[in-house]
């Protein structure tokens, strides 16, 4: 029978391991059916399950594992995520429903240990560690409060649907300019991260340099460049709006993954205008429906502006938070 010091044991037959990017489809699928049971459908994409393991200052055969049951199937993965090498790390812990449940604990205590050693690794003391659950998890939820975490925020994920979206978007404000990105340009890509960064300072983001913001871009399987959007007043760039393929729950949805304006420009229609050029040419792409995802204590308070241009809560997760 496995076993690890500290960790709690598993059932007879059961066993963990490091995953390897052989792994992904079935990890795709393990996140589907653990996506499907506690949203009623998927919601990850296998560019997520490629980044999960890859992604800047994740090391899979250091930082994530994999639990089996005795047939051999994966029913547990856990990964940790912090591409900027900053004070905290967001975990994740997925188990198939059901019968990956005796895995949670185990896979979660592993997880917090090596955490602890990635706060160090990193050179912060204190370093916070940061959990999501849907509220109906309340198994997961439980495993999170007995491992000394406490409720932090709550975020939402958004949907809409396009059917009726005209894929010509109506006029901006006077004075602003909605425009498609220029993705050829370097340094127009490095204005559009500088309004991300900038935008969001007063937020809860983790801020993220140009260098791995652009690596994971490109990273990516595909990218519709015509999805992406700048916002311009008096020549400045003073709002961004990234798209991403396959974020969503399917292929069909436009995923907005970053909107931003700068503080100055705010309550001037610019973000309104960003989302609807949007949706427009999501609908002119023949996709079904838009979303994202929002923290529903930004100071900007995007959730009503996602509200009043129709878009309304797929489902709601709760954050927790301890430190490592």
């Amino acid at each position: 029978m496995w076993s690890h010091a500290g960790v709690s044991a598993l059932p007879p037959g059961f066993s963990i391991r490091r995953p390897t990017l052989d792994d992904v489809p079935d990890l795709l699928k393990l996140a589907h059916a653990s996506d499907e049971a506690a949203v009623g459908e998927p919601d990850f994409s296998t560019d997520d399950v490629r980044e999960a393991l890859t992604d800047a200052n994740t090391d899979m055969s250091v930082d994530c594992w994999v639990a089996l049951d005795a047939d051999g199937s994966i029913v547990g993965w856990t990964y940790p995520h912090n591409p900027t090498g900053g004070n905290r790390d967001f975990i994740e812990v997925y188990t198939w429903p059901g019968r990956g449940a005796p895995v949670q604990r185990p896979l979660l205590e592993l997880m917090l240990a090596r955490v602890a050693e990635r706060g160090a690794a990193f050179g912060h003391d204190p370093y916070e560690v940061r959990a999501g659950a849907i509220p109906t998890e309340s198994a997961y939820i439980a495993t999170l409060l007995d491992a000394g975490f406490e409720f932090h925020a709550q975020h939402a994920r958004m949907t809409m649907s396009l059917a009726g979206v005209s894929p010509t978007p109506p006029a901006p404000p006077e004075g602003v300019t909605v425009r498609v990105l220029d993705h050829t340009d370097e340094d127009e890509l490095r204005r559009f991260h500088g309004v991300i960064q900038e935008a969001f300072r007063d937020s809860d983001h983790h801020a993220t340099s140009f260098e791995v913001w652009i690596d994971r871009v490109r990273a990516q399987a595909r990218v519709s460049w015509d999805e992406w959007f700048v916002a311009e007043v008096d020549g400045r760039m003073v709002g961004a709006l990234q798209s991403a393929d396959g974020d969503g729950s399917a292929e069909d949805e436009g995923w907005v993954r970053s909107l931003a304006v700068l503080r100055a420009y705010r309550r001037r229609g610019v973000g309104e205008a960003l989302l609807r050029r949007a949706f427009a040419t999501y609908a002119a792409n023949g996709r079904a429906r838009a979303g994202l995802g929002v923290d529903m204590a930004n100071p900007t308070r995007a959730a009503r502006l996602y509200r009043a241009v129709g878009m309304h809560p797929l489902y709601e997760a709760n954050i927790y938070r301890r430190l490592a």
